[in-house]
């Protein structure tokens, strides 16, 4: 069961789980829980000025995660610059610029 901490403005990036239900609960009001279907791409930002943390339960003991930018942009099968510049409505030089991160 995972206990999440953010920083003020922290972010977990958008991810998906590939073998598990993500169950979150913060509290924003009481009673609040986010469910996040097996395969559902999902982030988490704290969007306040002071830390804060959140637990997390999910369906299975090996949930696997897949971080969106790293399987799109550090990809070892590199997906195709032009490709990626049509889908993101950028320039193929962003492009390279965004992997060059990775």
């Amino acid at each position: 069961m995972p206990r999440i901490h953010f920083a003020p403005s922290g972010v977990n990036p958008p991810h998906t789980h590939p073998r598990a239900t993500e169950i979150l609960t913060k509290l924003l009001q009481k009673g609040d829980v986010f469910v996040f279907p097996v395969n559902l791409i999902h982030f988490q930002r704290n969007t306040g000025y002071g830390n804060a943390v959140a637990i997390a339960a999910l369906s299975s003991q090996n949930p696997g995660v897949i971080t969106i930018s790293n399987a799109v942009f550090g990809s070892n099968s590199a997906i195709a610059n032009d490709l990626l510049a049509n889908s993101f409505q950028a320039d193929t030089k962003t492009i390279d610029w965004i992997k060059s991160k990775f």
